[in-house]
């Protein structure tokens, strides 16, 4: 995903990132490198050096900073954004399940009833295209419960 332009917004201290697929609002509480009245803004810019996947803000002191898109989307907890994180955990915890209890990788495909690459893709933490339910059937059959709990957000 890029980003098709940025905004300020000052009055409410955030930027304002526009993609494709929606509006997404980043505050300034959020910046390592915040604006201040005796250090503004003065520049924002959709970064081209990360292929459109970033902004760089300036201050006036020279200072700049960038800020990318996923930071944004996590802030703002985006739902695919959230499920490749939620994937990716899953993985890595089925990774750490094989390597502590010495599973092979033959008896899992035997047990999953899989072949030896659909095994390969669901281990690989990149491979953001399995499903929650393949990952929870992977984890079952590593001998790994998963809870799943909500809370209210803050």
């Amino acid at each position: 995903m890029k980003i098709l332009r940025v905004m300020v917004n000052n009055r409410k201290r955030e930027f304002v990132l526009e993609t494709k697929k929606d509006k997404y609002i980043f505050p300034y509480s959020q910046l390592t490198l915040r604006p201040s009245s005796s250090d503004p803004l003065v520049e924002v810019f959709v970064d081209p050096e990360v292929g459109h996947e970033a902004i760089t803000y300036r201050l006036r002191s020279g200072k700049e900073d960038t800020v990318l898109l996923e930071n944004v989307l996590w802030y703002n907890q985006d739902p695919e954004t959230m499920r490749k994180l939620l994937v990716y955990n899953l993985t890595l915890r089925a990774q750490e399940g094989i390597a502590e209890k010495h599973i092979t990788k033959r008896s899992l495909i035997r047990k999953l009833k899989t072949s030896p690459a659909q095994l390969y893709r669901l281990l690989d933490q990149t491979n953001y295209g399995k499903t929650i339910d393949q990952m929870l059937r992977l984890l079952a059959a590593v001998g790994i419960v998963v809870e799943i709990k909500t809370k209210k957000a803050a």
